[in-house]
């Protein structure tokens, strides 16, 4: 039996919640919401859930035609996603969203390749390529670091082309990795456990010579691009914050969560400098789950000391940001039993009765809208702390409650919620087994 406090407060969220009912004008008051702010996170309660992936899109699009956002920004690596972003501005050979979706191949590949990325890279490339000649082109971009590796092949073909004596440099310092075969994890235990030296001081002078030569590049070749050379630089940077994640991740899960996600921050202020040096001031929508999205100040993780990008963004953006999550109660969901596991439709419990998924269940509404910066007795009450669910690319519905859960206060948490009470698992675009590629898996080891 449900407690009456439980139902008074259910009947409070309906009725300030706005449903969502599929009509073109749902999303009016979280437009009007956001206002003139230059980023939008929008988060994700699971990687596998199609509704999140699509309703997400469909606000990413307004903010694009509505707001002028010229940017977006993934949960993914930064030279996979870069391939994206040429597709996207016609500035490639790939003949569709499909093959320009290709270097994603890691596990797990449904997180991005999957059909509503599919759909919204193919809206992407149409709105592109009917804008005027000169206008500014939406971009597509990751702020991930676990492609170490093919970084440091970016880099080094690139050096090749511009400068044979720095590539060689450029290939002793990495060199340094060589004997760990490709793979990072070995290279992460046994740095961390002092089995071998570390290659932090290499990476550092490889970036550092880049940056230093920038100019003198440009001055030599005034076909190179600026935006060839920026996408370089930060894959120098991915190797050099990568390096450290591998360093950190066996020893410290608290300071490799925080070097992650203050690299994708960081990523995020770099890439909105650069873009605003085409004319005019960017605005940004993010698109990770919402364990990076929503305020760890607001949850578990501010306890244990991790911080994420919702927390740095608003400690550097202020109101110029608006965090928005979304939350589910029950359905399927494409997910993994473990680690290089199978890709499965799981089925996604009931939410735990003492949940933020629970209460909004409650309110009998399908999905609904909710606007949390609103000071009423609602938004008030709702500041309790609560279980809050999150499923990453790995689901383990028998642990649910350690695996997939964590308290949370909802309005401190995130600016805005979605609530889906019933959704489905995303459709990949593959359907075969992962295999063993030499990175780690995207988001290992934390699944989020």
């Amino acid at each position: 039996m449900v407690d009456a406090t439980i139902i008074n407060l259910a009947d409070a969220v309906r009725k300030s919640a706005y449903q969502l009912t599929g009509a073109i004008a749902d999303y009016n008051p979280l437009m009007h919401f956001i206002g003139n702010a230059r980023f939008a996170l929008i988060g994700e309660a699971s990687h596998g859930t199609h509704e999140f992936y699509e309703q997400r899109a469909e606000i990413t699009k307004r903010l694009i035609q509505e707001k002028g956002f010229t940017a977006v920004a993934i949960e993914a690596d930064w030279p996979d996603t870069y391939r994206v972003n040429r597709y996207v501005q016609g500035a490639n050979d790939d003949p569709t969203p499909a093959e320009a979706l290709s270097s994603f191949q890691r596990f797990p590949t449904w997180m991005w390749r999957n059909t509503d990325v599919l759909n919204f890279v193919n809206w992407l490339r149409e709105y592109n390529d009917a804008l005027p000649e000169n206008a500014i082109k939406v971009g597509f971009y990751g702020l991930d670091l676990y492609s170490m590796y093919i970084s440091i092949e970016a880099i080094l073909n690139y050096l090749d082309k511009i400068d044979p004596e720095a590539a060689q440099r450029a290939r002793y310092r990495y060199s340094c990795f060589e004997h760990f075969g490709e793979d990072t994890q070995t290279y992460g235990y046994a740095t961390s456990f002092g089995l071998t030296k570390s290659c932090e001081q290499e990476v550092i002078n490889q970036l550092q010579e880049l940056q230093q030569r920038t100019a003198e590049y440009i001055q030599k070749d005034s076909r190179i691009k600026a935006d060839e050379l920026f996408f370089i630089e930060q894959n120098a940077r991915l190797v050099k914050n990568a390096e450290a994640y591998y360093r950190a991740m066996f020893t410290d899960r608290v300071s490799s969560w925080n070097i992650r996600d203050r690299h994708m921050a960081e990523t995020l202020e770099r890439l909105v400098d650069y873009l605003d040096r085409q004319g005019q001031q960017t605005k940004v929508v993010v698109w990770e789950h919402n364990s990076h999205i929503g305020d760890a100040r607001a949850t578990d993780m501010g306890t244990l000391g991790e911080v994420n990008v919702g927390q740095l963004v608003r400690d550097r953006y202020g109101s110029d940001s608006v965090l928005i999550g979304f939350t589910t109660y029950i359905g399927t969901v494409t997910a993994a039993s473990n680690w290089g596991g199978t890709t499965e439709l799981k089925q996604v419990r009931s939410a735990l009765p003492v949940s933020y998924e629970a209460l909004f269940h409650q309110t009998g509404l399908p999905q609904f809208l909710l606007l949390l910066r609103n000071d009423n007795p609602v938004i008030a009450n709702l500041r309790q702390p609560r279980l809050e669910r999150a499923i990453g690319v790995i689901y383990q519905p028998e642990t649910e409650r350690i695996s997939h859960y964590f308290y949370a206060r909802l309005p401190e948490q995130f600016d805005a919620v979605v609530h889906i009470d019933d959704t489905k698992g995303v459709q990949p675009l593959d359907r075969t087994a992962y295999s063993e590629m030499g990175e780690p898996p995207e988001t290992f080891p934390f699944a989020v």
